[in-house]
């Protein structure tokens, strides 16, 4: 008989918790099932919390085959066996897949001598919603199975990038393999500006912030970028993301978004510190969820090692407080549309067939104030497209419908123009 349980396994609970009796049976064959792969002293050990936030990713690591894993038995022959899925974002493309789950399985992880569950208990009563189960045979091996676990998530991490989307149903998670990087040198961005959040976001992540240790400085730092759309705010943050050694999770805040939800992307993105949470369009952040948020980013713990990186085109709708007390934001930088050196700088960098002589492009650049870089890039293809069929680049006339095109955006008074897309 195990010590100190007062309710072992037995016959005799069918009479004294008849209700206990059916859990304790499941529990009694599992243990039986793993004594026979691995035999020692099994215990069931709650992970529930951790586990919510890494299962999924854990599931990514064995498809990948990146973690060892036996399924050692299915545990209800009327549960499902199998799990075939739609491989795509789309529920309409039509591609399947066979998914691994740990669902009405006992999965074992043979490097770490710990297995998973998925399960259900039935009652004389009712079901129980399907909770997770970790067994092994004391609770350093499951604390030691979960650190392992973080580290290898955090490794692979490293070539990806997380994005968390809040639903209806909770927080979303999608990780993808990272793009091409964008190069420092390919940010349009006054110099000054440029090598202050560079030398910001290296001083944090070298030596594993040997810096802050030495200084005394608490290990969490958060930027706000701000300015008009167009103007390089996201080509900056991939250039930042890419060229930097750490794991990077995107957060997409919705109408969803929540205090729970809050709690679950800073517990997901803490565990895989020191790391970059990027929070694009922050100004869209609920109203509801102002004091959670505000509370949760001047929390020590949930901040420790993440280096926070905030974006909006409307800097009016943000919140004062968000920037106006240390700890949140350090730093906001405007990401303003290019001076008249940077749009020559630009403009010369795009045109690699040498259509514009240096004349032409210093005209251009001086011409074009208040444009922002994306239109800078329309300004060029179409330019070449003109180039390319008719010899004739006619950069004036279009230079006149995108400053027109900005005027109509600051007047919204899109329906006085003669022409229409669309409809």
């Amino acid at each position: 008989m195990p010590e100190n349980i007062l309710f072992p396994h037995h016959p005799s609970l069918k009479e004294a918790l008849p209700v206990y009796a059916g859990i304790a049976e499941v529990s009694n064959r599992i243990f039986t099932r793993l004594n026979e792969h691995s035999e020692g002293s099994w215990k069931y050990i709650d992970v529930s919390e951790p586990f919510m936030q890494l299962h999924t990713h854990l599931l990514d690591m064995m498809k990948k085959g990146q973690l060892d894993f036996e399924t050692l038995a299915f545990i209800y022959e009327a549960r499902p066996q199998g799990k075939i899925t739609n491989a795509a974002d789309d529920l309409h493309s039509g591609n399947l897949a066979i998914e691994t789950t740990f669902e009405n399985r006992v999965i074992y992880f043979p490097g770490h001598d710990v297995a998973i569950s998925q399960l259900s208990f039935y009652t004389h009563s009712e079901t129980s919603w399907p909770e997770f189960q970790c067994y092994a045979k004391s609770p350093d091996a499951a604390f030691l199975f979960l650190q392992a676990m973080d580290e290898l998530l955090r490794q692979m991490l490293m070539d990806n990038i997380t994005f968390l989307v809040d639903t209806e149903e909770g927080v979303r998670r999608r990780n993808f393999s990272t793009q091409a990087i964008i190069e420092r040198s390919e940010v349009m961005l006054e110099e000054s500006v440029k090598k202050d959040i560079f030398r910001s976001i290296d001083e944090f992540f070298k030596d594993d912030g040997h810096f802050f240790r030495n200084y005394g400085i608490p290990y969490k730092r958060g930027i706000l970028l701000y300015g008009s759309p167009g103007n390089g705010k996201t080509t900056l943050v991939k250039s930042i993301t890419g060229s930097t050694e750490a794991p990077v999770v995107y957060w997409q805040i919705t109408e969803y978004t929540n205090s729970a939800t809050i709690q679950e992307v800073f517990s997901i993105v803490s565990r895989l510190a020191p790391a970059i949470l990027v929070i694009e369009d922050i100004d869209s952040m609920p109203d509801y969820t102002r004091s959670v948020f505000l509370n949760t980013l001047d929390g020590t713990q949930a901040r420790e090692g993440l280096f926070v990186i905030g974006t909006t085109n409307y800097p009016e709708k943000i919140d004062p407080a968000l920037i106006n007390r240390a700890g949140r934001f350090d730093r906001a930088y405007e990401i303003p549309s290019p001076s008249q050196k940077l749009r020559k700088a630009y403009l010369q960098k795009l045109d690699i067939k040498n259509i514009f002589s240096d004349a032409e492009l210093a005209d251009m650049a001086s011409r074009t104030k208040g444009l922002s870089i994306s239109q800078l890039n329309e300004l060029y293809m179409s330019s070449a497209l003109n180039w390319h069929y008719d010899g004739d680049s006619a950069y004036l006339k279009r230079i006149e419908e995108l400053q027109l095109q900005n005027k109509r955006t600051e007047r919204n008074d899109w329906q006085e123009t003669e022409s229409y897309i669309g409809f």
